[in-house]
Protein backbone atom coordinates (compact mmCIF):
# COMPACT_ATOMS: atom_id res chain seq x y z
CA UNK A 1 0.00 0.00 0.00
CA UNK A 2 1.43 3.35 -1.04
CA UNK A 3 2.24 5.80 1.73
CA UNK A 4 0.46 9.17 1.53
CA UNK A 5 2.79 12.06 2.16
CA UNK A 6 1.57 14.86 4.43
CA UNK A 7 0.74 18.14 2.66
CA UNK A 8 3.76 20.32 2.11
CA UNK A 9 3.84 23.72 3.78
CA UNK A 10 5.67 26.49 1.97
CA UNK A 11 7.33 29.42 3.68
CA UNK A 12 4.58 31.70 2.38
CA UNK A 13 2.05 29.73 4.46
CA UNK A 14 3.81 30.59 7.72
CA UNK A 15 3.53 33.75 9.81
CA UNK A 16 4.14 35.06 13.31
CA UNK A 17 1.45 37.07 15.09
CA UNK A 18 1.07 38.99 18.34
CA UNK A 19 -1.60 37.66 20.72
CA UNK A 20 -2.92 39.10 23.97
CA UNK A 21 -2.81 36.02 26.21
CA UNK A 22 -4.19 37.58 29.41
CA UNK A 23 -4.83 41.13 30.66
CA UNK A 24 -1.48 42.91 30.53
CA UNK A 25 0.33 40.00 28.84
CA UNK A 26 1.14 39.16 25.24
CA UNK A 27 3.31 36.85 23.18
CA UNK A 28 4.36 36.08 19.61
CA UNK A 29 2.87 32.89 18.15
CA UNK A 30 3.43 30.96 14.96
CA UNK A 31 0.50 30.90 12.53
CA UNK A 32 -0.34 28.84 9.48
CA UNK A 33 -2.09 30.92 6.84
CA UNK A 34 -5.25 29.68 5.14
CA UNK A 35 -4.96 28.50 1.53
CA UNK A 36 -5.36 31.30 -1.02
CA UNK A 37 -8.79 32.04 -2.41
CA UNK A 38 -9.33 33.21 -5.99
CA UNK A 39 -9.61 36.87 -4.93
CA UNK A 40 -7.03 36.90 -2.12
CA UNK A 41 -3.76 38.75 -1.74
CA UNK A 42 -0.76 37.79 0.36
CA UNK A 43 0.68 40.79 2.20
CA UNK A 44 4.20 40.92 3.62
CA UNK A 45 4.06 43.35 6.53
CA UNK A 46 6.44 46.30 6.61
CA UNK A 47 5.07 48.27 9.57
CA UNK A 48 2.22 48.22 12.03
CA UNK A 49 1.07 50.84 14.52
CA UNK A 50 -0.24 50.67 18.06
CA UNK A 51 -3.40 52.56 18.94
CA UNK A 52 -2.96 54.24 22.33
CA UNK A 53 -6.75 54.19 22.73
CA UNK A 54 -8.77 51.05 22.14
CA UNK A 55 -5.80 48.73 21.59
CA UNK A 56 -4.17 49.44 24.94
CA UNK A 57 -7.57 48.99 26.61
CA UNK A 58 -7.84 45.59 24.94
CA UNK A 59 -4.32 44.68 26.07
CA UNK A 60 -5.13 45.72 29.65
CA UNK A 61 -8.42 43.80 29.71
CA UNK A 62 -10.47 46.97 30.24
CA UNK A 63 -13.15 46.43 27.58
CA UNK A 64 -16.62 46.06 29.15
CA UNK A 65 -18.21 42.67 28.45
CA UNK A 66 -21.18 44.49 26.91
CA UNK A 67 -18.89 45.91 24.19
CA UNK A 68 -16.91 42.77 23.32
CA UNK A 69 -18.76 42.14 20.06
CA UNK A 70 -18.99 45.79 18.98
CA UNK A 71 -15.24 46.13 19.63
CA UNK A 72 -14.27 43.33 17.26
CA UNK A 73 -11.51 44.30 14.83
CA UNK A 74 -12.10 43.39 11.14
CA UNK A 75 -9.67 40.43 11.16
CA UNK A 76 -9.64 39.67 14.87
CA UNK A 77 -9.00 36.08 15.97
CA UNK A 78 -10.05 34.82 19.38
CA UNK A 79 -12.40 36.59 21.76
CA UNK A 80 -12.08 39.38 24.27
CA UNK A 81 -10.69 39.57 26.85
CA UNK A 82 -8.14 36.86 25.89
CA UNK A 83 -6.60 35.09 24.15
CA UNK A 84 -7.16 37.42 21.24
CA UNK A 85 -5.28 38.66 18.16
CA UNK A 86 -6.28 42.31 17.94
CA UNK A 87 -5.18 45.34 15.93
CA UNK A 88 -6.05 47.38 12.85
CA UNK A 89 -2.99 49.32 11.69
CA UNK A 90 -0.94 47.32 9.18
CA UNK A 91 1.13 48.49 6.21
CA UNK A 92 2.77 46.03 3.85
CA UNK A 93 3.50 45.04 0.29
CA UNK A 94 1.44 42.64 -1.81
CA UNK A 95 3.59 39.65 -2.80
CA UNK A 96 0.87 37.42 -4.26
CA UNK A 97 -2.43 38.30 -5.88
CA UNK A 98 -3.86 40.13 -8.88
CA UNK A 99 -1.17 41.64 -11.15
CA UNK A 100 -2.58 45.13 -10.57
CA UNK A 101 -1.77 44.84 -6.84
CA UNK A 102 1.44 42.78 -6.81
CA UNK A 103 4.34 44.89 -5.62
CA UNK A 104 2.06 47.65 -4.32
CA UNK A 105 2.37 49.07 -0.82
CA UNK A 106 -1.01 48.81 0.93
CA UNK A 107 -2.82 49.61 4.16
CA UNK A 108 -5.02 47.00 5.82
CA UNK A 109 -7.08 46.88 9.03
CA UNK A 110 -5.18 43.80 10.21
CA UNK A 111 -3.59 42.81 13.56
CA UNK A 112 0.17 42.67 14.19
CA UNK A 113 1.41 39.78 12.02
CA UNK A 114 4.40 39.23 9.74
CA UNK A 115 2.28 38.22 6.71
CA UNK A 116 -1.38 37.51 6.02
CA UNK A 117 -3.92 36.60 3.37
CA UNK A 118 -7.03 38.73 2.96
CA UNK A 119 -9.49 39.47 0.16
CA UNK A 120 -8.06 41.98 -2.29
CA UNK A 121 -10.93 44.34 -1.47
CA UNK A 122 -9.61 44.61 2.12
CA UNK A 123 -6.35 46.35 1.15
CA UNK A 124 -5.96 50.00 0.19
CA UNK A 125 -3.04 50.94 -2.09
CA UNK A 126 -1.03 53.84 -0.73
CA UNK A 127 -1.03 57.07 -2.75
CA UNK A 128 2.27 57.59 -4.55
CA UNK A 129 3.41 60.40 -2.24
CA UNK A 130 2.57 58.62 1.03
CA UNK A 131 5.53 56.54 2.32
CA UNK A 132 4.72 53.27 4.11
CA UNK A 133 6.40 54.57 7.27
CA UNK A 134 3.82 57.39 7.56
CA UNK A 135 0.81 55.30 6.54
CA UNK A 136 0.56 53.84 10.07
CA UNK A 137 -1.26 57.09 10.93
CA UNK A 138 -4.17 56.25 8.61
CA UNK A 139 -6.49 54.70 11.21
CA UNK A 140 -6.10 57.61 13.63
CA UNK A 141 -6.57 60.11 10.82
CA UNK A 142 -9.76 58.35 9.78
CA UNK A 143 -11.02 58.75 13.36
CA UNK A 144 -10.07 62.44 13.30
CA UNK A 145 -12.01 62.98 10.06
CA UNK A 146 -15.09 61.36 11.54
CA UNK A 147 -14.77 63.44 14.72
CA UNK A 148 -14.66 66.70 12.79
CA UNK A 149 -17.68 65.63 10.75
CA UNK A 150 -19.51 64.97 14.03
CA UNK A 151 -18.42 68.39 15.35
CA UNK A 152 -20.02 70.13 12.37
CA UNK A 153 -17.07 72.55 12.23
CA UNK A 154 -17.81 75.77 10.31
CA UNK A 155 -15.66 78.38 8.58
CA UNK A 156 -14.26 80.81 11.14
CA UNK A 157 -15.09 78.70 14.22
CA UNK A 158 -12.95 78.88 17.35
CA UNK A 159 -12.06 75.25 18.08
CA UNK A 160 -10.29 73.78 21.09
CA UNK A 161 -8.88 70.25 21.00
CA UNK A 162 -8.18 68.75 24.44
CA UNK A 163 -5.37 66.18 24.41
CA UNK A 164 -2.25 66.43 22.24
CA UNK A 165 -1.88 62.72 21.63
CA UNK A 166 -1.79 61.34 18.10
CA UNK A 167 -5.54 61.67 17.60
CA UNK A 168 -5.82 65.15 19.10
CA UNK A 169 -2.89 66.41 17.03
CA UNK A 170 -4.46 65.06 13.84
CA UNK A 171 -7.81 66.68 14.65
CA UNK A 172 -6.11 70.04 15.26
CA UNK A 173 -4.03 69.75 12.08
CA UNK A 174 -7.12 69.02 9.98
CA UNK A 175 -9.19 71.78 11.56
CA UNK A 176 -6.44 74.36 10.98
CA UNK A 177 -6.95 73.89 7.25
CA UNK A 178 -10.57 75.10 7.43
CA UNK A 179 -10.54 78.78 6.37
CA UNK A 180 -10.68 81.22 9.25
CA UNK A 181 -10.70 78.62 12.03
CA UNK A 182 -8.80 79.46 15.20
CA UNK A 183 -7.47 76.19 16.59
CA UNK A 184 -5.99 75.76 20.05
CA UNK A 185 -4.50 72.43 21.15
CA UNK A 186 -4.56 71.90 24.92
CA UNK A 187 -2.43 69.45 26.92
CA UNK A 188 -1.01 69.13 30.41
CA UNK A 189 2.45 68.43 28.93
CA UNK A 190 4.06 71.75 27.86
CA UNK A 191 6.50 69.87 25.63
CA UNK A 192 3.61 69.22 23.22
CA UNK A 193 3.73 72.92 22.35
CA UNK A 194 6.55 72.24 19.88
CA UNK A 195 4.41 69.66 18.07
CA UNK A 196 1.48 72.08 17.92
CA UNK A 197 3.74 74.75 16.43
CA UNK A 198 5.03 72.34 13.78
CA UNK A 199 1.43 71.54 12.82
CA UNK A 200 0.51 75.23 12.59
CA UNK A 201 -1.84 75.48 15.59
CA UNK A 202 -1.80 77.37 18.88
CA UNK A 203 -1.02 75.59 22.14
CA UNK A 204 -2.12 76.06 25.75
CA UNK A 205 -2.18 74.22 29.04
CA UNK A 206 -5.53 73.75 30.80
CA UNK A 207 -4.72 76.77 33.01
CA UNK A 208 -4.07 79.11 30.05
CA UNK A 209 -6.62 77.81 27.52
CA UNK A 210 -9.10 80.23 25.94
CA UNK A 211 -12.78 79.92 26.81
CA UNK A 212 -16.09 80.62 25.06
CA UNK A 213 -15.21 78.25 22.21
CA UNK A 214 -17.56 77.49 19.30
CA UNK A 215 -16.54 73.85 19.19
CA UNK A 216 -14.59 71.64 21.60
CA UNK A 217 -13.23 68.17 20.83
CA UNK A 218 -11.99 66.00 23.68
CA UNK A 219 -9.32 63.38 22.93
CA UNK A 220 -7.18 63.16 26.08
CA UNK A 221 -8.58 59.88 27.41
CA UNK A 222 -8.74 61.50 30.87
CA UNK A 223 -11.89 62.40 32.85
CA UNK A 224 -10.10 65.60 33.94
CA UNK A 225 -9.68 66.51 30.27
CA UNK A 226 -13.41 66.16 29.68
CA UNK A 227 -14.10 68.42 32.67
CA UNK A 228 -11.77 71.01 31.12
CA UNK A 229 -13.58 70.67 27.81
CA UNK A 230 -16.92 71.46 29.46
CA UNK A 231 -15.43 74.55 31.12
CA UNK A 232 -14.09 75.94 27.82
CA UNK A 233 -17.31 75.55 25.83
CA UNK A 234 -19.31 78.64 24.93
CA UNK A 235 -23.08 79.06 24.76
CA UNK A 236 -24.76 76.22 22.81
CA UNK A 237 -21.38 74.73 21.90
CA UNK A 238 -21.10 71.20 20.50
CA UNK A 239 -18.57 69.19 22.52
CA UNK A 240 -17.44 66.00 20.76
CA UNK A 241 -16.06 63.11 22.83
CA UNK A 242 -13.43 61.12 20.92
CA UNK A 243 -11.91 59.37 23.95
CA UNK A 244 -13.08 55.88 24.84
CA UNK A 245 -12.84 55.06 28.53
CA UNK A 246 -13.60 51.35 28.37
CA UNK A 247 -14.69 50.11 31.79
CA UNK A 248 -13.47 53.26 33.60
CA UNK A 249 -16.33 55.24 35.20
CA UNK A 250 -16.34 58.99 34.47
CA UNK A 251 -17.82 61.67 36.72
CA UNK A 252 -18.74 65.05 35.18
CA UNK A 253 -19.73 68.44 36.71
CA UNK A 254 -23.07 68.67 34.90
CA UNK A 255 -24.51 70.76 37.72
CA UNK A 256 -22.41 73.78 36.76
CA UNK A 257 -22.83 75.58 33.42
CA UNK A 258 -23.84 72.55 31.36
CA UNK A 259 -27.58 73.32 31.33
CA UNK A 260 -27.39 77.11 31.46
CA UNK A 261 -25.09 77.12 28.43
CA UNK A 262 -27.27 74.55 26.62
CA UNK A 263 -24.23 72.43 25.75
CA UNK A 264 -24.38 69.40 23.48
CA UNK A 265 -22.14 66.45 24.45
CA UNK A 266 -21.86 64.24 21.37
CA UNK A 267 -20.23 60.81 21.11
CA UNK A 268 -18.11 60.09 18.04
CA UNK A 269 -16.98 56.58 17.16
CA UNK A 270 -15.20 55.53 13.98
CA UNK A 271 -17.13 52.25 13.62
CA UNK A 272 -19.94 54.24 11.96
CA UNK A 273 -19.65 57.06 9.44
CA UNK A 274 -20.80 60.37 10.95
CA UNK A 275 -24.54 60.92 10.54
CA UNK A 276 -24.11 64.00 8.35
CA UNK A 277 -22.07 62.02 5.79
CA UNK A 278 -23.61 58.56 6.02
CA UNK A 279 -25.91 58.86 2.99
CA UNK A 280 -22.96 59.18 0.61
CA UNK A 281 -19.84 57.99 2.41
CA UNK A 282 -18.79 54.41 3.16
CA UNK A 283 -16.06 53.46 5.60
CA UNK A 284 -13.92 52.48 2.61
CA UNK A 285 -14.29 55.91 1.03
CA UNK A 286 -13.45 57.55 4.36
CA UNK A 287 -10.28 55.44 4.79
CA UNK A 288 -9.20 56.21 1.23
CA UNK A 289 -9.57 59.92 2.06
CA UNK A 290 -7.41 59.51 5.17
CA UNK A 291 -4.66 57.91 3.09
CA UNK A 292 -4.73 60.75 0.56
CA UNK A 293 -4.43 63.33 3.33
CA UNK A 294 -1.23 61.73 4.66
CA UNK A 295 0.93 63.41 2.02
CA UNK A 296 1.97 66.18 4.47
CA UNK A 297 5.52 65.38 5.73
CA UNK A 298 4.88 67.36 8.92
CA UNK A 299 2.89 64.38 10.14
CA UNK A 300 6.09 62.37 10.54
CA UNK A 301 6.55 64.28 13.80
CA UNK A 302 3.60 62.36 15.28
CA UNK A 303 5.55 59.09 15.17
CA UNK A 304 7.47 59.25 18.41
CA UNK A 305 9.25 55.90 18.30
CA UNK A 306 9.88 52.65 16.46
CA UNK A 307 10.65 49.13 17.67
CA UNK A 308 11.32 45.78 15.99
CA UNK A 309 8.46 43.30 15.83
CA UNK A 310 10.33 40.92 18.15
CA UNK A 311 10.00 43.49 20.96
CA UNK A 312 6.25 43.98 20.56
CA UNK A 313 5.14 42.15 23.76
CA UNK A 314 7.42 44.35 25.87
CA UNK A 315 6.53 47.53 23.95
CA UNK A 316 2.79 46.92 24.25
CA UNK A 317 3.06 46.53 28.01
CA UNK A 318 4.99 49.80 28.27
CA UNK A 319 2.53 51.74 26.10
CA UNK A 320 -0.43 50.45 28.12
CA UNK A 321 1.00 51.87 31.35
CA UNK A 322 -0.97 54.84 32.77
CA UNK A 323 2.07 57.14 32.65
CA UNK A 324 3.01 56.44 29.01
CA UNK A 325 3.46 59.69 27.05
CA UNK A 326 4.13 58.34 23.54
CA UNK A 327 2.42 59.53 20.38
CA UNK A 328 2.19 56.93 17.60
CA UNK A 329 4.62 54.05 18.12
CA UNK A 330 5.59 52.18 14.96
CA UNK A 331 6.54 48.51 14.76
CA UNK A 332 9.12 47.51 12.13
CA UNK A 333 9.04 44.02 10.60
CA UNK A 334 12.03 41.97 9.44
Amino acid sequence: MAQISPPQTSASDQAIAFWVTAPGQGELRGERLPPPGPDDVLVQTLYSGISRGSETLVFSGRVPASEAQRMRAPFQAGELPAPVKYGYISVGVVVEGPPALCGKSVFCLYPHQTRYRVPAAAVYPLPERVPPERAVLAANLETAINGLWDADLRIGDRLTVIGAGTLGCLVAWLAAQVPGCEVELVDTNPARGAIAAALGVAFATPATAAGERDRVIHASGSPAGLTTALALAGFETILVELSWFGSQPVSLPLGEGFHANRLTLRASQVGQVATSQRARWTRGRRLALALRLLEDPRLDGLISGESPFADLPRVMARLAAPDARDLCHRIRYP
